[in-house]
């Protein structure tokens, strides 16, 4: 609700308050527990206390809490339906622009607009044109690809919240969710649920009765299917033997690609393998697989992480004993990208560093916008002075080492946003593109190859530049810039946003190839948002990484010799 206010006064063209509605909605999704229990167990104070959460926004909330909706965004609906507010959250149309579109062509949601893209009514408007027509309709498209299937991080929260149900209210000895999900994905379309049972038709009862289902699309004694009232959801419940399991684990985890070759070299072993079981393909006799590792095991192989199923080589690398030791989340050590409220983040540089003290963490960057980041309250020469005094004084007063950073604009013509004095001064300048997305080709890999150039420049944020669903990367030679990263000794973010994720797996996975370094960064806004890791470390270990490709996992001693850094 918060971000769709956001939507609607941008809309009306109400200068401040959409960043504060988007503050609110980052606190309160970073929480690690329910609003509802912040505001029953601490009242109003308690919810004064989430990052961005203010006097009006916390009446907002216990109004929600109450009544189950907020009259102001209610009456501003009925003025600016989702339909129209939709349209202002699609790549290059801001609320001008759809404004314009309404008037001239009485647009009023995703529908007429792209009718009016296909008719190739846009391009005739003043100030658009045939090339905003072309990117509107790609906008369209990537919208309609967001509908279809989830951030990562929902689903993860929704399928680990029905885990938690099904373990508390239904008869059952084990429950895994599998799929996409489990290999970690970065956008997921279903939620499939894996399920052993000696009572299945309890478990479907419980299923299919849960508060949460919209809709009840089939039910059996052994598979059922339902729609949440959440984002509409759909949920698939399969109950198998114990003696199925591992080898139902395996199958309905997936990929597809990696199953069929799976099953190729159980053929070749004498086996045939299926959802219900590895079996002797002469006798049909079923193999005793009591788990995965057991399974992999008898085709003579490592046990392959889920993760790494995607058919890239991994069944060979685990037929040589050659698997990589993928990273853990345990084994991070730091964030070196997080902002305060001295740019677009809700929380003071202590608070960041407590949260971060309070996951066992040696060292964090403190990594606001630099100037040129207008929007997002970039800082000029005099904030960041101001910053460094601020991180002087509270580095004294707790154990973890905070370094001084700043996320900084790779220019149009790649120079960085800071002048010299200020670059030299900062622990790691992290550089990352914010503008001017649409250059071509050879214009953008020519400006990110000068910033990684730069003697100053450690680090290159979200590479790609993509927003999973509302933004393509900008295109550039990705080869090329992972040939000059490794070159030049420049490490590479893995964002952990989850409407990020960049880089994604599998250009990890050929950068990697290139031999560059990485660092895993969660881009946190709020202290609850270094939970965000497990969403980068995932697409880390899609890309083949191990503890050693990662720089955030070295300790303070081997950081410290790494960045040049003093004590």
């Amino acid at each position: 609700m918060f971000r769709e206010l956001a939507l609607i006064l941008e809309f009306k063209e109400v200068k401040w308050k959409p960043r504060a509605y988007r503050e609110a909605a980052y606190g309160v999704e970073a929480l690690s527990r329910d609003v509802e229990d912040v505001y029953e167990k601490e009242g109003k104070k308690g919810l004064k206390e989430i990052p961005g959460v203010g006097e009006s926004i916390a009446d907002h909330i216990i109004e929600y809490v109450k009544k189950g909706r907020i009259k102001k965004f209610e009456e501003l609906r009925k003025k600016y339906p989702k339909e129209v507010t939709d349209l202002v959250d699609l790549e290059g149309l801001g609320p001008k622009s759809v404004k314009k579109l309404i008037k001239e062509l009485d647009i009023s949601s995703a529908k007429d607009l792209r009718k009016a893209a296909k008719e190739h009514k846009i391009k005739d408007i003043k100030g658009f044109g045939k090339k905003t027509e072309k990117n509107i309709i790609e906008a369209l498209k990537l919208g309609e690809e967001r509908k279809e299937r989830m951030q990562l991080n929902i689903a993860l929260d929704i399928a680990e919240e029905l885990v938690e149900y099904l373990k508390k209210n239904a008869p059952l000895q084990e429950i895994d969710y599998v799929g996409s999900l489990r290999r970690m994905k970065e956008t997921i379309g279903d939620i499939d649920i894996l399920v052993i049972s000696d009572k299945p038709k309890k478990v479907m009862e419980t299923f299919t009765k849960m508060d949460k289902v919209k809709r009840v699309i089939s039910k059996g004694t052994t598979r059922s299917s339902v729609i949440l009232k959440e984002e509409n959801v759909h949920v698939d419940l399969r109950v198998v033997k114990k003696s199925s399991y591992a080898a139902a684990m395996q199958y309905f985890t997936g990929s597809k690609e990696h199953s069929i070759e799976l099953r190729k070299r159980a053929i070749k072993k004498g086996y045939k393998l299926s959802e219900y079981g590895l079996f002797k393909k002469k006798s049909d006799r079923k193999i005793s697989c009591k788990s995965e590792k057991t399974l992999y095991k008898k085709l003579d192989l490592d046990y392959i992480p889920p993760e790494m199923r995607e058919n890239r080589g991994e069944i060979d690398a685990a037929a040589k004993g050659k698997l990589p030791d993928l990273v853990e989340l345990d084994d991070i050590n730091g964030d070196f990208h997080m902002h305060t409220k001295y740019s677009d983040g809700a929380d003071t540089i202590e608070t960041m560093a407590k949260a971060a003290q309070k996951k066992g963490y040696r060292y964090i960057a403190v990594a606001d916008h630099s100037k040129s980041a207008r929007i997002a309250g970039g800082m000029d020469e005099k904030s960041i002075k101001k910053q460094w005094k601020e991180i002087d004084r509270i580095a004294k007063k707790h154990k973890i080492k905070i370094l001084k950073s700043a996320e900084i604009d790779i220019l149009k013509d790649g120079s960085l946003d800071y002048p010299e004095e200020i670059l030299k001064k900062l622990d790691i300048v992290i550089g990352g593109v914010h503008s001017n997305f649409k250059m071509s080709r050879k214009k953008m890999t020519e400006r990110i190859v000068k910033a990684l150039k730069n003697k100053h420049l450690n680090i290159l944020a979200h590479p790609t530049g993509r927003l999973i669903g509302k933004r393509k990367g900008y295109d550039v030679d990705l080869a090329e810039i992972f040939k000059v990263a490794a070159d030049e000794g420049k490490v590479l973010e893995l964002n952990s946003q989850p409407e990020r994720l960049d880089l994604n797996g599998m250009n990890a996975l050929a950068a990697k190839k290139k031999g560059v370094k990485f660092c895993i960064s969660t881009d946190s806004k709020s202290g609850d948002q270094l939970n965000l890791m497990r969403y980068g470390v995932g697409q880390a270990r899609r890309g083949w990484l191990e503890k050693k490709d990662v720089i955030n996992t070295y300790t303070w001693k081997k950081l410290k010799k790494t960045f040049r850094l003093k004590d």
